[in-house]
């Protein structure tokens, strides 16, 4: 026991004991990051490169002219790119935030309050987990079409408020704060809303955040809403306009665009992900998942 006197199992400064570790992580990070380095130098390509045989990795005569035909091309309807981006940015934004109150609040009642149906109600929930989009398309769409929203604009935003998984983080989450701190908060005045709004959203910040990464990219990857259900160009999204760049170009102009298109869509959800990504962490360790 002696020899380990003062030694530390995880120092909080470097330590020639952590060096083996660096020696696994740091390859494995460069490893992964290099995808990610791929996407950037992609989207700076000129023509000869991005056609070059071998493939090249890396862009040795960077040009913009990719992100300048991208901002110049126009559908076939006149529809100027920056509506598409325009649309999908506004859409996002409603979307993370509406979803993140619908899915605080269902979890929160859920949790920790009574009312009849709630096993069956979260238990449905949890089944809803188990399916993936296109096995529910076309009952979504009978759906759609039966609330009216077919080429409407909120079809963007209602079918995203509903995230199972998201309810389920949350609500797993919530179980983990003491019902006492809840009713201490009912003692002194406090309503329900109150309640989930001063007691229990401070304390699921990281479910939170979980839920707005999951939300944000969701909604911002999603074509399937403009493919089935808008008819109008200037209500569809930027990943519709992007999966559609090899066609209304010829397919060799196509992929500069394609590629800086990639760029664009790829950057908000890194840099979510870079800001949020403790919170991730913290959701997955309190949540029970494992």
């Amino acid at each position: 026991m002696a020899s380990f006197q003062g030694t530390k199992i995880n120092p909080k400064n470097f330590h020639i004991s952590q060096l083996k570790f660096y020696l696994i992580l740091v390859p494995m990070a460069i490893f992964m990051a290099l995808p990610i380095l791929y996407i950037f130098t992609t989207a700076f390509k000129p023509i000869n490169e991005l056609f070059a045989w071998p493939p090249q990795f890396l862009v040795y005569e960077p040009t913009f002219k990719n992100f300048i035909d991208l901002f110049n091309l126009t559908s076939s309807t006149g529809v100027p790119m920056t509506r598409y981006l325009f649309n999908s940015i506004i859409i996002s934004v409603i979307v993370v935030f509406a979803s993140i109150f619908v899915s605080s609040l269902a979890g929160y009642a859920l949790s920790k309050l009574n009312f009849k149906l709630k096993k069956s109600l979260s238990t449905l929930n949890d089944i809803a987990i188990i399916f993936v989009g296109a096995s529910v398309i076309i009952p979504r769409y009978l759906v759609i079409q039966s609330l009216g929203l077919v080429d409407n604009f909120l079809v963007h935003i209602i079918p995203g408020l509903a995230i199972p998984v998201g309810l389920f983080l949350i609500k797993q989450f919530i179980d983990q704060i003491p019902n006492e701190l809840i009713e201490a908060a009912k003692i002194d005045g406090a309503s329900e809303f109150e309640v989930y709004l001063h007691v229990i959203l401070p304390l699921i910040k990281p479910a939170l955040a979980t839920i707005a990464i999951v939300s944000f990219q969701g909604v911002w990857n999603n074509t399937e809403i403009s493919t089935l259900y808008i008819h109008d160009e200037t209500m569809k999204t930027f990943a519709f306009y992007m999966s559609t760049l090899t066609t209304q170009a010829n397919t060799v102009a196509g992929q500069g665009m394609a590629a800086a298109a990639s760029l664009i869509m790829f950057v908000p959800n890194l840099i979510i992900f870079i800001i949020l990504q403790k919170n991730v962490m913290d959701t997955m360790a309190h949540s029970g998942m494992k």
